[in-house]
C-alpha cells in the first residue's frame, strides 16, 4: 500500500529547505529525502537489536556520494562502480558528531544511518543537507534521541557573513564553519578559517546558531504529522549488594590508577585493572563490574576537578603540560620533526614534489587537484598495545583532514612556492590530543623544509566538566569529561576547529571562554616552537626536487606537447625532469639534477622564438646527410650547416666531423627565401663567425649526394648518362 506523502518547508539564506516523508524506504525505522536548491539526499536510519556486551552505543553512519547526482561516470578506465573516499569519511564523521551526543548513554540498540546523495548542483553542499535529512528522520523515528538539530554552513564573503554560501568549492575562502545545534546547545562545530579572530568567530557561530532555530522549528511540524512515539529506555539497574562489593574491591586500585596514570608505561593497565578486579566475582557479573568501575572512575576524576580541583596528572586546570620541540630529527627527508606535549609525541615528515604529484579528488560535482595533503597515522604501539596495522581508520582520516584544515591557509601560494606537499604525521606516544601535536609538528617539519609558510601554527585541546574548563586535556580527561575542543591557529586567529561533545551541547557563553583559553595555550605552545625554529629555512633539502616556473604563450602549448605528448615525453627523457604544463601557460620544471632543469627550461623558454642571421645558438645535431647535418637551434626550428661549412679545410664526409645527438655550436647565415635556415660551424679564435665561402670542387671529384637533382637518368642515354636527342643521335 502506498504511504502518505508529507512534506514542510522553510527559506533558508532565500533558498527552499525541503523535507519529504512517505515516498522512498517505507520499511526503514524512517526515512526522509531533503532537497536544497537541486541538491537532494536521502537519509534512513534502522534500529536494530539490543546488545548489552558493548559498552559503547553502536551507531554507525554512511555517507555515500553517488556520482550519477552530478550526472558523472567514475573516470576509471575499468572500475566503474564507487568506492568510499576520504571525502565521504569526513561527510559521516560529521554527521556522527553532531547526533551521537543526543543519544542516552544507557542506549544500546545498534542504529545505521545511511545517506545518499541522489542529486547536487554545485551550489548547495551536500554535507550540510545530510545533517538535516538525518536530524529530521532521527526525529520522527522511534528511537530515544534528544533532537532535533538544525545545521547550516556560515561562510564570510567581502568581510560578511553569508549563510550556506552558494558554490561548493570553498577553496581560498576565508571562512568555512559548520554549525549543529539544537534550540539550546551547540554539540558539533567545525571550521576552516583565514587566521579569523576570536571575536568574529563567536560572531559567527552565533549566527549560525540563531539560523539552525528556523531547521529545528520545520522538523518539530513534521514530527507533529509524521513522528513516531519514542521507544522508553530500561535502565538496567546493579543489585546494590553487589555494587557495593564490587566498589569496595575496587577503591582502593581505581584510586592508586588515577594517582599514577601518567606514569603508566603499558597502555593496557586500565584493561588489566578491570580484568583483576572482575577475576574476584562470577563470570556472569563481569558486565557489572566494568560498569561499575567506569561509574567510579567517571565519578571520582569530575569530583576532583570540581571539588579539589585537581587533574589526574596534579596540574593545574589551566596549566599546559612540558612541551619540546625539534628539527631536522631524519637525514634524507625534505623536512622533519618532533613536537612532544606530555606523553603524546608526533614525527612529522614533509615531502616536496612536482605539482602533478597533487592527489587528484572525484566527486559529484567534478574533479579537483589537492596541492597540500596531510596524513595521520595512529599505530597500536603508540598508546603500548597490540592491534590491526592497515588502511587508515575513520579517526585516522578525520586527524588527517583537522590538521590538514589547519594548515592550509598558511601554505604558499602556488606560483610563490611551486610544489606539491605531502605531510605525514606518524603518532609515536599517545595520551590525549594527537591531531593537536600533529599540528604543531607538521608545522616544525614545514619550516625545517624551506616552505615559506605565512605563520606558525599551533593547537591545544580543550575540556570541560560542567561549567570548569581543562586546558591541555590527556586520554583519562577525554574519556570521562564533557568535551573534547579542539583550536588551531597563529597568533592572529583561528585556523580550524573541531568539537566534540558527550553531553547535548554547549552553551555560546562556554565557547566563548573556551575560545580565550585555547589562544592564551597556543600563544604558549608558538613560543616553544620559535625557539626550536624562528622561521622557514632560507634553502631547500639538497634533496628536495628543483622547480621553476616558465611560461608560454598559450598558442604554444600544443607545440610543447606535441603529438599525442611526444614532443614532452622525449625532453622529460633526455633531461630527467617531470614537466607539468597549465592552461594559462605557465610551465612547471622539476627535477633533482639543476642541470638537467636548465636545459629544460632553455628549451622551453626558446618556444615562439624564430631564428635571425647572425645569431649564435647552442644545438643538437638531429641528423647527418652526405652533404651536411641538421641540426636542432630551437623548440621544432633546424637548420642545415653545409659540409662546406664544417671546417677550414675540405671534407669528405660529415660523419667525421659530428655524430647524431651532439651538442654543436653554430651561427646562423642565413635564411632563404623558402624560410630554410642555413648554418655554420666556422669561428675565430675569439669566438666570432667566420664567414666562409662555398669552394667548387672539380666535377669528377664531387661526390654522388643521392639526391634527387642528382639521380642519374634512369632511362635510355649515352655512356655519360644524358637522355637521348630527340632527332636519335
Amino acid at each position: 500500500m502506498k504511504s502518505k506523502i508529507i512534506s514542510k518547508s522553510v527559506e533558508v539564506a532565500g533558498r527552499t529547505l525541503s523535507f519529504e516523508v512517505g515516498r522512498l524506504a517505507q520499511q526503514a525505522t524512517s526515512a526522509v529525502v531533503a532537497r536544497y536548491g537541486d541538491s537532494v539526499v536521502f537519509a534512513s536510519v534502522v534500529m536494530g537489536r539490543e546488545d548489552l556486551t558493548k559498552d559503547y552505543f553502536p551507531l554507525s553512519v554512511e555517507y555515500q556520494e553517488r556520482l550519477y547526482a552530478g550526472g558523472r561516470i567514475k573516470g576509471s578506465r575499468w572500475v566503474k562502480r564507487e568506492r568510499n573516499t576520504d571525502e565521504e569519511t569526513l561527510s559521516a564523521r560529521l554527521i556522527d558528531r553532531s547526533i551521537r551526543p543526543l543519544f542516552p548513554t544507557s542506549f544500546k540498540n545498534e542504529v545505521q544511518v545511511i545517506v545518499m546523495v541522489l542529486s547536487t548542483d554545485t551550489d548547495n553542499d551536500t554535507d550540510v543537507l545530510a545533517v538535516n535529512a538525518v536530524s529530521a528522520a532521527l526525529a520522527i523515528s522511534p528511537l530515544p534521541w534528544r533532537g532535533p538539530i538544525g545545521c547550516v554552513r556560515v561562510g564570510q564573503e567581502e568581510n560578511s557573513l553569508v549563510i550556506n554560501p552558494k558554490n561548493g568549492n570553498r577553496e581560498g575562502v576565508d571562512l568555512d564553519l559548520v554549525v549543529s545545534s539544537t534550540e539550546k546547545l551547540v554539540p558539533m562545530i567545525e571550521a576552516g578559517a583565514n587566521q579569523i579572530p576570536e571575536d568574529q568567530m563567536n560572531t559567527a557561530i552565533q549566527t549560525g546558531f540563531e539560523q539552525n532555530k528556523k531547521i529545528i522549528d520545520t522538523i518539530n511540524q513534521l514530527v507533529a504529522e509524521a513522528g513516531k512515539d519514542k521507544m522508553q529506555i530500561k535502565m538496567q539497574e546493579i543489585d546494590t549488594q553487589l555494587r557495593q562489593q564490587i566498589e569496595k574491591a575496587a577503591k582502593a586500585s581505581i584510586d592508586e590508577f588515577i594517582t599514577n596514570y601518567v606514569k603508566q608505561e603499558n597502555g593496557g593497565a586500565f584493561d588489566s585493572l578491570r580484568e583483576s578486579i572482575a577475576s574476584q566475582f562470577d563470570a556472569k557479573a563481569k558486565n557489572d563490574v566494568y560498569q561499575v568501575i567506569e561509574d567510579m572512575m567517571n565519578k571520582s576524576i569530575r569530583q576532583n576537578i570540581l571539588e579539589k580541583k585537581a587533574r589526574p596528572d596534579g596540574r593545574k586546570l589551566d596549566e599546559i603540560r612540558p612541551l619540546s620541540a625539534e628539527v631536522s630529527v631524519l637525514p634524507r627527508v625534505h623536512g622533519s620533526a618532533i613536537f612532544q606535549r606530555g606523553q603524546t609525541q608526533a614525527l612529522s615528515v614533509v615531502t616536496l614534489g612536482a605539482p602533478s604529484l597533487g592527489q587528484s579528488l572525484e566527486t559529484a560535482e567534478g574533479e579537483s587537484i589537492r596541492r597540500y595533503m596531510h596524513h595521520y597515522n595512529f599505530p597500536p604501539f603508540s598508546t603500548g598495545e597490540t592491534g590491526r596495522v592497515g588502511a587508515p581508520k575513520r579517526r585516522e582520516i578525520g586527524h588527517g583532514a583537522l590538521a590538514e584544515r589547519a594548515l592550509t591557509p598558511v601554505i604558499p601560494a602556488e606560483t610563490e612556492f611551486p610544489y606539491a606537499i605531502r605531510v605525514v604525521s606518524e603518532i609515536m606516544s599517545s595520551n590525549g590530543s594527537t591531531s593537536m601535536a600533529s599540528t604543531c609538528g607538521s608545522t616544525l617539519a614545514l619550516m625545517d623544509a624551506g616552505v615559506p609558510i605565512k605563520s606558525p601554527v599551533a593547537g591545544i585541546s580543550i575540556g570541560k566538566v560542567d561549567d570548569v574548563l581543562l586546558t591541555d586535556i590527556i586520554r583519562l580527561e577525554d574519556h570521562y569529561t564533557d568535551m573534547d575542543f579542539k583550536v588551531a591557529g597563529t597568533k592572529d586567529g583561528i585556523t580550524a576547529i573541531q568539537l566534540d561533545t558527550k553531553v547535548d551541547g554547549l552553551t555560546l557563553e562556554i565557547i566563548k571562554e573556551a575560545f580565550g583559553r585555547a589562544k592564551t595555550a597556543r600563544l604558549q605552545i608558538l613560543e616553544t616552537i620559535l625557539k626550536a625554529i624562528p622561521e622557514p629555512r632560507k634553502q631547500l633539502s639538497q634533496y628536495a626536487p628543483k622547480i621553476h616556473i616558465v611560461t608560454i604563450p598559450v598558442d604554444k602549448i600544443g607545440e610543447l606537447i606535441g603529438p599525442g605528448g611526444k614532443v614532452i615525453r622525449k625532453l622529460m627523457a633526455e633531461t630527467s625532469t617531470v614537466i607539468d604544463v597549465n592552461d594559462d601557460g605557465s610551465v612547471f620544471v622539476s627535477g633533482s639534477d639543476q642541470a638537467g632543469v636548465d636545459q629544460a627550461i632553455g628549451w622551453i623558454s626558446s618556444l615562439g622564438q624564430e631564428a635571425k642571421p647572425g645569431e649564435i645558438y647552442e644545438g643538437t645535431v638531429a641528423r647527418i646527410q652526405p652533404f651536411g647535418a641538421f641540426v636542432n637551434i630551437l623548440p621544432g626550428k633546424d637548420g642545415l650547416v653545409h659540409v662546406s661549412q664544417m671546417a677550414e679545410g675540405f671534407v669528405n664526409d660529415p660523419a667525421q666531423i659530428v655524430q647524431e645527438g651532439q651538442q654543436v655550436k653554430v651561427w646562423v647565415t642565413e635564411i632563404d627565401s623558402q624560410g630554410r635556415i642555413n648554418l655554420s660551424m666556422l669561428f675565430d679564435a675569439a669566438g666570432n663567425p667566420v664567414v666562409k665561402q662555398r669552394e667548387e670542387r672539380p666535377r669528377q671529384d664531387r661526390p654522388h649526394s643521392g639526391g634527387r637533382f642528382n639521380a642519374p637518368f634512369r632511362g635510355r642515354g649515352d655512356d655519360r648518362g644524358h637522355p637521348p636527342r630527340r632527332d636519335g643521335r
